[in-house]
């Protein structure tokens, strides 16, 4: 790996950083989550041109899931995956199961309004209101 990709020591702007190694799919998107306060730094809720170091500790959430991880290596550009996967220690939460995720209601065209039992069906199922 050349000099210009990686480094041990030093720093990098954070939303270079969580694009280069993936967390987040374009630098437009690292820098509005920065915006946000979607990426924390050691707790801490940062600008997206605030500097990460190895063994700062990163949180980010993004499209409904949050990752935090560990710096271990600087990377100043965007790298292959397995590559990328190296340059950070994933503490994340898992993701929920699948089997948790609410079960889609369909209905069939041309079925008409739900009836007051259908309804009620409805709420039992989503604990509450229905969703349209």
């Amino acid at each position: 790996m050349a000099a210009a990709e990686a480094t041990e020591t030093g720093t990098v702007r954070v939303d270079v950083w969580i694009w280069s190694v993936r967390l987040i799919k374009t630098r437009s998107q690292a820098s509005a989550a920065c915006k946000a306060g979607h990426v924390r730094i050691n707790g801490d809720r940062v600008k997206p041109s605030q500097p990460v170091r190895s063994g700062d500790t990163v949180r980010v959430f993004h499209e409904g899931r949050e990752r935090l991880v560990v710096v271990r290596r600087i990377l100043r550009k965007r790298v292959g995956a397995p590559v990328a996967v190296e340059a950070y220690e994933d503490q994340s939460p898992p993701p929920p199961p699948r089997e948790f995720t609410a079960p889609a209601v369909v209905r069939d065209r041309g079925a008409g309004r739900p009836t007051k039992r259908d309804r009620r069906e409805l709420e039992r199922l989503f604990g509450g209101r229905p969703r349209s």
